[in-house]
């Protein structure tokens, strides 16, 4: 893995959109832009931290701030706005986010507290559509995570964190979530009994992408490795993190897609994060390209 950008406190939910990579540093509250060549520029400030992005289709830049639970909004002067109030319907943090083809934001929330060390509860998806209407659309997720949505637009993925699993629905017109199915099991599902016990397992999916093939790319939170998942959860390929980091979530991009982008810092924990700049990008080239899917 070849080095991109260092000196972050915890990069999250990185994104390739408009020749350059984007990217989530939670604990400085800031959405980065960040060319090929490392350089940076902020794109968006949220102070109650940013998670997921995504993009509506007039190039407008919606933003998770995750612990208001609510979407943010980009105006042309780089200001935030509120576009949908996740709260009402949000137990823990809200966390990643897919924008489809529609403009609709779909957003997994924790469902506990987890870095307060929490009774585990399961988390739900929400979708807010492109007026700013918030509607609950799945239920009983074990950590929904990261998030993406097939090229047709017909299909939502969710990775379960802390259930091993991807989890499939059919999108309807209405953005409805229908027809749940198991995409594929890629780890051991952990007991939902304590913080202790939900991290017993040998894949926690985290931040993830779909490539040309119908794979998906996925960052695994608990053991410092990213994987490629055929349909159904066969693992086909494996790259570690360098020098014992963990690796938190992944996307493909660069000129021709074949960009594996990964976001490293040395754990999750939210009171070491803050305290020290650790977090780290490598890039990793891959022989199959990213699809033309979201995010």
């Amino acid at each position: 893995m070849e080095k991109l950008l260092d000196g972050g406190m915890f990069f999250e939910g990185p994104r390739w959109h408009d020749d350059a990579w984007y990217i989530s540093d939670l604990y400085t509250h800031r959405v980065l832009r960040v060319e090929p060549n490392g350089t940076t520029s902020e794109v968006a400030f949220v102070p109650n931290q940013p998670s997921g992005t995504g993009w509506q289709p007039d190039g407008t830049l919606l933003v998770v701030s995750m612990k208001d639970s609510t979407v943010l909004r980009r105006n042309p002067d780089g200001t935030m706005r509120l576009h949908g109030d996740l709260a009402p319907h949000t137990v823990g943090y809200a966390n990643d986010m897919v924008v489809d083809q529609r403009g609709r934001a779909f957003v997994g929330t924790f469902g506990f507290d987890l870095f307060g060390g929490g009774q585990p509860a399961p988390g739900a998806v929400s979708r807010v559509d492109p007026d700013g209407t918030v509607t609950v659309v799945a239920e009983d997720l074990r950590f929904p995570n990261g998030m993406v949505v097939s090229e047709d637009g017909s299909t939502l993925v969710v990775a379960e964190t802390f259930g091993g699993r991807f989890t499939a629905f059919t999108i309807t017109d209405d953005g409805a979530l229908t027809d749940r199915r198991l995409w594929g099991q890629v780890g051991v599902e952990p007991s939902y009994e304590s913080v202790e016990t939900i991290v017993r397992t040998d894949l926690a999916p985290d931040g993830c992408v779909f490539d040309a093939e119908g794979h998906i790319w996925v960052a695994d939170a608990l053991h410092g490795r990213a994987v490629r998942v055929a349909p159904g959860g066969r693992i086909v390929e494996e790259v570690r993190a360098p020098n014992g980091l963990g690796l938190y979530s992944c996307t493909l991009g660069g000129p021709d897609g074949r960009t594996l982008l990964v976001c490293t810092a040395p754990s999750f924990a939210e009171e070491e994060r803050k305290a020290a700049k650790e977090s780290e990008l490598y890039t990793h080239p891959v022989s199959v390209p990213r699809a033309d899917t979201r995010p």
